[in-house]
């Protein structure tokens, strides 16, 4: 909310992330920022990877969008990072409105 409150709509992602990290380190909350997880393949790694915006406190993935309104695939992109971090929440935040939108997935 004090992103939002601060910086309003409208901004690109990066900012909000440069943001949401600022705020981390300012409470001393332990996060991860872009995250890679490393994506295998019938025993093979693949060269490309998976990013997930922050992993905080070790176990929370947090997708970050900077867009009109949240859709679906937004939330098979935080199920995928979610399984990938094995973790249970995934909290997707969405910066680009008039009001901060956000929705919490529960594995």
């Amino acid at each position: 909310m004090e992103i939002h409150n601060k910086l309003g709509g409208g901004l690109t992602e990066a900012i909000y992330k440069d943001a949401l990290e600022l705020e981390l380190k300012l409470n001393n909350i332990p996060y991860e920022r872009e995250k890679p997880f490393r994506i295998y393949y019938k025993g093979v790694l693949l060269a490309h990877s998976y990013y997930a915006d922050f992993i905080v406190d070790g176990n929370i993935v947090i997708e970050i969008k900077a867009i009109s309104e949240i859709i679906k695939e937004h939330f098979s992109q935080t199920l995928n990072y979610m399984k990938l971090a094995e973790s249970k929440l995934g909290i997707i935040i969405n910066f680009g409105g008039n009001r901060l939108q956000h929705k919490r997935m529960i594995l």
